[in-house]
């Protein structure tokens, strides 16, 4: 199978040379929280901002959080609605539109009007956008056919999350917790060459990376990340900057992320 890679070692330790050194270089948005729960997009924030030399950082939360945080400059408060969620599409694909890359990170409130939001906001702007941890139960709740025409979109998510992708957009093939990881490779595979979205797939053990119908996976066991590192978001946020300072090799900025 030409399109099926296993990666036990970095291949593409030339990328770590496009991360600017002596200077900060790029703006990212990271986007996430609710009324109740603001962990994520501030501990992600913290993570870019102490590991690589970004110009700026801007952390996107729901007014609702306004009185329970402290005026930071690098905190962004968008309006929110009565239960504390995202409330306004606008607002926040202005901020994904000013910036060079944007993670959405999760913490958001599960209810129709943040669904919504969403759905407007990721549809229309045209930059770069990785979705991860909680907030990629959203791209199947708008079923989200439209954002997977995109090629600068990565959804990083679980079996479970993908399935239900899948289902969303009535797509032939299924995924679920059984499967080995050479099977989920043939239904990556098939997915990537109809879609030109940029996946990540976590199996348990293994990380699957999937463009344009190629496929790489990599052992957890061969990296220094746990499940841990993939639940708080911090292998997200590093994934996101790889690729923000190597456009157009989704798979080698990934998976270079992966041993660094």
């Amino acid at each position: 199978m030409d399109y099926f890679e296993k990666i036990t070692k970095n291949p593409y330790k030339d990328l770590y040379w496009n991360v600017p050194e002596g200077k900060k270089l790029g703006e990212v948005a990271v986007i996430g929280g609710n009324g109740q729960n603001f962990r994520a997009p501030i501990a992600n924030g913290e993570f870019l901002v102490k590991n690589f030399p970004l110009k700026n950082v801007r952390v996107i939360l729901p007014d609702s959080l306004k009185s329970k945080l402290p005026p930071l400059d690098n905190l962004t408060f968008l309006k929110s609605t009565n239960i504390g969620s995202f409330a306004d599409a606008e607002e926040i694909q202005k901020v994904i539109d000013n910036v060079d890359y944007s993670l959405v990170v999760g913490d958001l409130s599960k209810n129709a009007i943040t669904a919504q939001v969403f759905d407007k906001a990721l549809n229309e702007s045209k930059k770069p956008i990785l979705i991860a941890r909680d907030a990629v139960d959203l791209i199947a709740d708008i079923k989200g056919e439209k954002l997977m025409m995109r090629e600068n979109i990565i959804v990083f998510g679980n079996v479970m999350q993908w399935q239900k992708i899948f289902k969303s957009i009535y797509y032939p093939k299924i995924l679920n917790q059984s499967m080995s990881v050479m099977q989920i490779v043939e239904v990556l595979h098939k997915f990537t060459l109809s879609y030109p979205m940029q996946v990540i797939l976590l199996q348990s053990s293994h990380l699957l990376i999937a463009k344009n119908g190629n496929v790489k996976v990599v052992a957890l066991s061969d990296t220094k990340y746990l499940i841990p590192n993939i639940i708080s978001g911090d292998l997200a946020a590093r994934i996101m900057a790889m690729n923000l300072y190597n456009p157009d090799k989704f798979i080698e900025a990934t998976v270079a992320a992966l041993f660094s």
